[in-house]
Order: structure tokens, then C-alpha cells, then sequence
């Protein structure tokens, strides 16, 4: 199962490769899921509902499901607040939108939608609840993200958030699971719609300014003063995401140095260089897809890109070009809980299992509590609503953090607010990301990390995802004794959904992905290169039998 790279990565994407958006767009119309395919049901993952109109996993009749769930979830639990509905650029997010909004209109929801039908990022809507629900204990708002993420060109999803704003628990996505479900069983008779028209007009359908509410309040987590006093010169590229308007607006609001470099919305992403399979995917952190970005460093001091929903970052630097996730994650924490002087003196660093350990070394030279959760960002929830997390973020370039009173910003993931941290860092520190990662390596130690990315279909990943610790028969990783096999995240005892073996030179975790059909192992050496290696060749093999066991 090791997985190549593509001989085309890197590269543009050859015109043969584009989806054929008129036929995507038909087959999200036309084609009717099968229920009694596991493949066709709704089943949520680490993010919502996900799939292509291709393969029936993905269409019209999901999204009517799910939506009438919905508002019998809310009316169940008494949630008769707004609901705050936003979309990407994916192709198949406008008419998802489209089909929710009837629903919603025929169950009476009062929908916020954004003036114009701009694109909404998964963390204005976040902040858009939040700020409607403070102070609130009754009528609270909840809403809905129509985005398949930093997905390829033909995904679609959808995805929950309750009052709390962020993503929703499990409890939550299996009642809305199960009963979408059963929904597609009973067909459009079980389901209230009205035409697309007449829920335009539905007096319970209004609007709001997500891009002015979200940007105009930006000054309360950032130091945009000092960015715009060092006349940082900044560069964007949305990736042609939801938040392409925003940057500009912006720049403006708050005079700022920053440049963006591609404005352009295609469904089919045809700007984009493949990812390390050759497909599109508007991943900010893969230096496959980045390549546009990553050439055009040395025309600014920092650079930053953004997935399709805006909820993932990528950061370049000057100093050292694109930087991996995990070490801009150590450095903002690091920055962050330094310079953020009204936080609670008790905050604590949030962390994924997968994330690096070298965020373990941050948060024990802050003094401060380490929390370290299965992948998810809903693990973060609680804790930065009610300021115990200062700072919570995942591998995979997804991070929030609070406003510079200590209150909460997000409870989602946004990938605005720490793209732009990045040139508060530099403007404050004199030095950019990539720099003050060099110096933390040279105080805390050097990491080494690589993560593997292969296919696998829904019966590979689910035995990977049940995958325990009598099936890792080693004593040793790399040469060295086993400190701990792990299950659960320490810091919740949440299952991990795989596996996570470390040793005192190093560790890997390996866990199906819940977005995509692919599994991700993960590892770090504390030694070398060659030690890395190492680490990762057994946690292949131990992935391996896993796979082919019965």
C-alpha cells in the first residue's frame, strides 16, 4: 500500500483532467442514492456529510435529507434562533445551497444568508453565531457550512454546526445521520419544500453581512496596528475559496501592505498544480499544490494561502518557503501565549494526537497544561468558548485561538485570522515564522517529521479505524523500547480512530482519514533522517498486515 507520487505533481493540471462541470452538476440533479448502498447513505465524518454526484454520494437527495433532519433536530431541541447558512466555490456547493434553502423555508427556519450570495468561510459563519448567541440563553442560532473543504473540484459536503459554533459532536452528526437516513428510505414525500422562488422570498429568509461583520471585528484577535506600522509587504492567494473577496476588504479596512495575487473563481480549480496524487486539491499545506505560491516568496516578506473554505492556512516565508503545519503551529503558540497578556493565566495549548511533539516542548517551556485530542476539531469546542484552551490547532493546518481579551473568536477552524498572525509575528518580533522556528529547534531539539498519504477504500479504512494494540506486536520502534501504544488521546481518552506507538526517540500514529479515501500515517524522529525512516518503514508494514488481515 505504499503510496507513489505522481508524476505529474507539482505541475498544472492537464486540460483532460478538469471535471466536466455541466455533467457533475447534472448527475447531482438526476442521479437518486441508493440507501441500501453503504457508499450512497449520509454518513458524517470528522467534517459532515462528504461525496461526488459521480458516484451517488453526493446530490440533491442527501442534501434534502440532511436538511429536513435538521429541522427536526432543532425543533427537538428547542433551537429557534437564526440559522447562519454559507457555501464555498465548489461546483457542487451552490445548488446545495440552493436545496437546503427550500427546506429550510418550508420548515419555517428563520436562514441568514450572506447579500449577493457571496461566499461565506466556514469561520465567518462560526464568528456569526457566536456573536449572535452572546449573552443569549434562549432563541440561540445555529447553522450550516455547505463545503467539502480543501477537497478535489467534484466533493461536496455539508456540515452541522450547533449554537456552540463550532463542529458538531458525534452524538449530534449520528441523530442527523441516522434519521437523513431514513429520510432517503422514505423519499420526497417525508421531506417540506417549497421552490427555490418562493423560499427567496419566504419572509423567514433574510440576510447578513458575513464579510463585513467577520473583517470589521478583526482588530479584537490581531494586532493589525503593528502589522500595518511595519509596512510588511503581504501576499494572498485564496485559491479561488470562499473567502476571495475578503482579503481585499481587508487591505482596506485596515491599510494594509497586502497584495492579492489571484482573484479568480473556476469550479474547476484549472489555476491549481496537482497534489501528490495528481489530483486537484486546495491544500495550503502541500508544497504540491502550492507551487505558484511558494515561487513567488521573494516578492514578499510573508505569504499565505487559504483551503476552499477558508479554514485551513498555509504560511511562506522568506526564510524558508512554505512552511509544514506543525511548525508554524509551535511558533504561534509559542508567540501567543507570550504576548497575549489578558488570556487566563490557566489556558492551555490544545493539540491533536497526530500534531508534533515539538508543541509538547512549547507548552512545557510556557508552563503551560498540554491538551492533546483525537483528530477533530470538535474536541476544541468547549474549551475556547469558555477561554480553558488559549489556543487549539490540528496537523493539518487548521487553528483558532482567542481574542486578545481571552474570549472566544471561533470555535471552528479559521485560516484567516492565523495566516495574518503570521505577519503580526513578524511585525513584532522582527523576524518572520520560518525564522523563529530555526531558533526554537536550536533551544528545544530538531524534529524530524513526514506524513504518508495512501489510498484506501471504506473497508480498509474501517479496519485501519478499529486497528488496537494487540495487533502492534512490536517491543520496539526504531531500534528502541516502546514507551506507550495508544488508543485513546490523553487528553480526553476519546478514541483516536487507529493507532499512535511512541518511544523515547521518536513516535507515529496511523488513522484512516475521515474526509477523504485515504489513510495518513504519521511520524517524528528526535534523531535523524534515517531514523525517520525507520519509523516509518514498521508503521507501514504494521499498516499493512492491518489491511490484509480478515
Amino acid at each position: 500500500m505504499t503510496p507513489k507520487v505522481n508524476p505529474l505533481a507539482g505541475h498544472a493540471a492537464p486540460a483532460a483532467s478538469l471535471v466536466d462541470i455541466p455533467r457533475l452538476i447534472t448527475a447531482y440533479y438526476s442521479e437518486r442514492p441508493d440507501p441500501a448502498i453503504a457508499a450512497q447513505r449520509v454518513a458524517f465524518g470528522t467534517s459532515g456529510h462528504r461525496g461526488s454526484s459521480f458516484d451517488s454520494s453526493f446530490n440533491e437527495f442527501h442534501v434534502l435529507s440532511i436538511s429536513q433532519a435538521i429541522c427536526e433536530y432543532r425543533r427537538q431541541r428547542n433551537i429557534n434562533g437564526p440559522l447562519f447558512m454559507g457555501f464555498d466555490t465548489h461546483a457542487l456547493s451552490a445548488p446545495a445551497f440552493a436545496s437546503a434553502l427550500e427546506v429550510l423555508a418550508a420548515n419555517g427556519v428563520e436562514v441568514m444568508i450572506s447579500p449577493g450570495d457571496e461566499y461565506t468561510p466556514t469561520p465567518a459563519l462560526s464568528h456569526a453565531i457566536l456573536t449572535y448567541n452572546r449573552g443569549r440563553e434562549t432563541g440561540l442560532a445555529d447553522g450550516i457550512v455547505i463545503t467539502p473543504s480543501h477537497n478535489p473540484p467534484d466533493s461536496g459536503g455539508f456540515k452541522y454546526n450547533p449554537p456552540n459554533g463550532g463542529p458538531a459532536d458525534t452524538d449530534v452528526t449520528k441523530w442527523i445521520e441516522s434519521r437523513a437516513n431514513d429520510l432517503l428510505w422514505s423519499g420526497a414525500d417525508a421531506i417540506d419544500r417549497v421552490g427555490l422562488a418562493a423560499a427567496r422570498r419566504a419572509a423567514t429568509t433574510r440576510t447578513h453581512d458575513y464579510l463585513e461583520s467577520y473583517v470589521g471585528d478583526l482588530g479584537a484577535i490581531l494586532d493589525m496596528d503593528a502589522i500595518r506600522g511595519s509596512r510588511i509587504r503581504m501576499g494572498v492567494d485564496p485559491l479561488g475559496g470562499a473567502g476571495v473577496h475578503y482579503w481585499a476588504r481587508i487591505a482596506e479596512a485596515f491599510r494594509l501592505d497586502l497584495t492579492v495575487v489571484n482573484e479568480e473563481v473556476d469550479p474547476t480549480f484549472r489555476f491549481m498544480t496537482l497534489d501528490w496524487d495528481g489530483k486537484i486539491r486546495m491544500d495550503p499545506s502541500s508544497s504540491y499544490a502550492m507551487q505558484r505560491l511558494i515561487g513567488l516568496k521573494d516578492r514578499f516578506d510573508i505569504a499565505f494561502a487559504c483551503d476552499t473554505d477558508h479554514d485551513r492556512h498555509g504560511i511562506v516565508t522568506a526564510s524558508s518557503g512554505l512552511m509544514p503545519p506543525n511548525h508554524y503551529l509551535a511558533v504561534a503558540i509559542d508567540y501567543l501565549f507570550r504576548h497575549r497578556t489578558r488570556w487566563r493565566a490557566d489556558a492551555a495549548v490544545g493539540k491533536t494526537a497526530v500534531s508534533s511533539a515539538m508543541i509538547d516542548r512549547v507548552a512545557l517551556r510556557l508552563g503551560r497544561t498540554l491538551y492533546e485530542v483525537p483528530v477533530g476539531f470538535k474536541w476544541f469546542v468547549s474549551g475556547l468558548m469558555d477561554g480553558s484552551l488559549g489556543f487549539g490547532g490540528e496537523e493539518s493546518a487548521g487553528a483558532s485561538f482567542s481574542r486578545l481579551d481571552g474570549t472566544v473568536w471561533t470555535t471552528d477552524k479559521d485560516g484567516l485570522v492565523p495566516a495574518l498572525l503570521s505577519a503580526e509575528i513578524t511585525a513584532r518580533t522582527g523576524r518572520d515564522p520560518g525564522d523563529a522556528y530555526r531558533t526554537m529547534t536550536q533551544e528545544l531539539g530538531a524534529v524530524y517529521a513526514n506524513r504518508v498519504d495512501a489510498p484506501a477504500n471504506a473497508e480498509q479504512k474501517k479496519k485501519l479505524g478499529k486497528l488496537n494494540r494487540r495487533q502492534v506486536r512490536i517491543t520496539e520502534l526504531a531500534g528502541e523500547p516502546i514507551d506507550q501504544i495508544l488508543t485513546s488521546a490523553p487528553g480526553n481518552n476519546a478514541p483516536i480512530g487507529g493507532v499512535k506507538v511512541t518511544s523515547r526517540g521518536g513516535w507515529f500514529a496511523a488513522r484512516p482519514s475521515g474526509t477523504e479515501d485515504i489513510y495518513k500515517i504519521y511520524a517524528e524522529s528526535f534523531h535523524g533522517a534515517g531514523h525517520l525512516d525507520r519509523l516509518i518503514a514498521e508503521a507501514q508494514h504494521i499498516v499493512d498486515a492491518a489491511l490484509a488481515a480478515d
